[in-house]
């Protein structure tokens, strides 16, 4: 086991490392991207990417505290759904409601990996190779589905 500080310095040794992998790459449109902590312009619709000692998962998180306006959002992203997948060069995972790990409702579309390791350096060229394309899938998807949800600003 790793002790509270151990973790925190992998995690964040991790996410720098990736950051530094990823700031070269520029978004679907041309600009520099801060990739580890992507902005949608649309408040509580999140790129999120998150790896611990047995998985790692990539997804779209909506959070909107209301569950009526969230499903909007996500009945939204259901009618891009070909367009997502298309994009992606894959099929993900579809959960129109859950719970994230502080216990808030949200709904989420999300691609998983396991077993992985986050906390082991082994693993890193993996996960690299996991959220990568992803996120740069994610962002090209967004560049053109963004305006799709215009009416629900």
């Amino acid at each position: 086991m790793y002790s509270k500080a151990e973790v925190s310095q992998l995690r964040q040794a991790f996410w720098t490392t990736f950051g530094q992998y990823m700031a070269p790459v520029p978004s679907a449109e041309g600009m520099p991207t801060n990739w580890i902590n992507y902005k949608t312009g649309l408040k509580h619709v999140y790129f999120r990417m998150q790896a611990d000692g047995k998985r790692a998962t990539i997804g779209i998180e909506l959070t909107h505290p209301d569950a009526g306006i969230r499903a909007l959002f996500f009945e939204q992203f259901l009618a891009l759904k070909t367009l997502l997948h298309e994009t992606l060069g894959e099929t993900w995972q579809w959960e129109p409601e859950t719970i994230d790990a502080n216990g808030q409702p949200l709904a989420r579309i999300y691609k998983a990996l396991e077993p992985v390791n986050l906390f082991s350096r082994d693993d890193w060229p993996q996960l690299i190779s996991f959220f990568k394309p992803r996120m740069i899938a994610l962002d090209e998807f967004w560049s053109n589905a963004q305006y799709a949800f215009d009416e629900l600003r």
